[in-house]
């Protein structure tokens, strides 16, 4: 697993990425965190996300993705079923839904450059530990790297 600093949308803005990945819940709401983000940016994501059923559990390690072609972009954004709601107490993230999604992608995207954020240790409060080491048995061998978000307040 490579590690970079930066924003994960505008790394794959600039063609650092083919396909980025962002952990999302089964109730088709992307509302906080960077699916907020890809929601506002790229509404063919979301569209994506739509085609499925609101609150349909049997979506728990599946994905749906949405193809963007515009402004010279050119890559895939992966809506990783990750956790079934973001409401409740303790850890939200499924383990083995993130485990089923990775092993996914690597079946669909692989050969191709992947990024993702520290999907299910932030909002769904899982431990990147764990996280972490599931993504890198799924994605082995595979060109893939983390993006930690860089804070605004550090120099340059």
């Amino acid at each position: 697993m490579n590690t970079v600093y930066g924003d994960l949308i505008e790394l794959a803005k600039i063609g650092k990425f083919d396909v980025i990945i962002h952990g999302c819940n089964c109730q088709c709401r992307m509302g906080r965190g960077i699916a907020l983000t890809i929601k506002q940016q790229f509404p063919e994501a979301l569209s994506a996300d739509y085609e499925t059923t609101v609150g349909d559990r049997s979506k728990l390690g599946n994905f749906t993705s949405a193809h963007i072609y515009r402004d010279g972009w050119d890559f895939a954004i992966v809506n990783g079923y990750t956790q079934f709601h973001w409401k409740g107490e303790g850890v939200l993230a499924d383990y083995d839904a993130i485990r089923s999604v990775f092993r996914q992608v690597k079946q669909q995207f692989g050969g191709k450059r992947i990024g993702y954020p520290k999907i299910g240790a932030g909002l769904a409060r899982g431990d990147w530990s764990i996280i972490e080491g599931i993504i890198g048995e799924e994605l082995a061998g595979e060109d893939h790297t983390y993006v930690e978000l860089m804070s605004r307040s550090l120099p340059e």
